[in-house]
């Protein structure tokens, strides 16, 4: 898609920032433990297109668990990582386009599109080709990064004049999304999609505002459970750092 994020040149740094951190593996192991809740209650081996898959951390998970999966980003970098990460595994493909460009006359029982969304030049357009991406009765996994929760986080930082602004960087974060969504304005355009909402939750909905920094590594278990409980309940769910959608597609 025209103008979306390419993350050649910052591939080995969004690497080890995001899941050389608790806050990457929190966020990736409560996605793949709704995953297993929502979408893989069985052991039946999908085709899964890790869409956006970047350095490959989900489609590694994917491929342990006995799936079939091609991985497809917009970076060459990060699938040379991937690559790397996922060498040991013979059900892997690659693909080095983007999402808008991937063929739809293949489709896949399960899509994944984790931290994408919030990068896309054209949010609909992206919600609209990972349909067609989907076979008719397999699901879409589509977490993003939470407008309100940035929001509410920056609120509680203290970052006053910041919010007042509306959060508008003038040199903008590279590792910062430049679009983040609001849960409800994507929850709203998938009711106009041939898509049911099966499965939504907050994805670090506590993890970022805990005061003493070493607690989420000295305490991860007690933190994870947390997270997976009142991530799925109201109102906690819509201040997670990210939010998660699982979405069927209905024709």
């Amino acid at each position: 898609m025209k103008n979306d994020r390419n993350f050649d040149d910052l591939a080995q740094k969004f690497d080890a920032n995001i899941y050389g951190t608790s806050k990457g593996r929190l966020r990736h192991e409560l996605l793949l433990h709704h995953l297993h809740n929502v979408v893989l209650v069985n052991n039946k081996p999908r085709n899964i297109l890790d869409a956006g898959g970047g350095t490959g951390e989900m489609t590694r998970s994917l491929l342990a668990l006995g799936h079939k999966v091609t991985l497809n980003d917009l970076s060459a970098d990060s699938l040379d990582i991937a690559k790397d990460k996922c060498r040991l595994f013979p059900d892997v493909n690659y693909s080095h386009s983007s999402i808008h460009n991937l063929p739809k006359t293949q489709r896949y029982d399960l899509v994944i599109c984790h931290a994408v969304l919030e990068w896309a030049s054209d949010q609909q357009q992206l919600l609209l080709d990972l349909i067609e991406l989907t076979e008719v009765g397999g699901h879409i996994s589509l977490s993003f990064y939470n407008y309100d929760a940035q929001l509410f986080s920056n609120m509680v930082y203290g970052n006053f004049e910041f919010v007042a602004q509306g959060m508008k960087k003038r040199n903008q974060v590279r590792l910062t999304p430049h679009s983040p969504a609001k849960p409800q304005n994507i929850l709203s355009l998938l009711e106009q999609l041939p898509v049911n909402v099966v499965h939504k939750a907050g994805i670090r909905c506590f993890h970022d505002y805990v005061r003493e920094k070493q607690l989420p590594n000295e305490k991860y278990d007690s933190l994870f459970q947390l997270e997976a409980k009142y991530g799925l309940e109201d109102p906690y769910l819509w201040l997670g750092k990210y939010f998660h959608i699982v979405i069927k597609r209905s024709a």
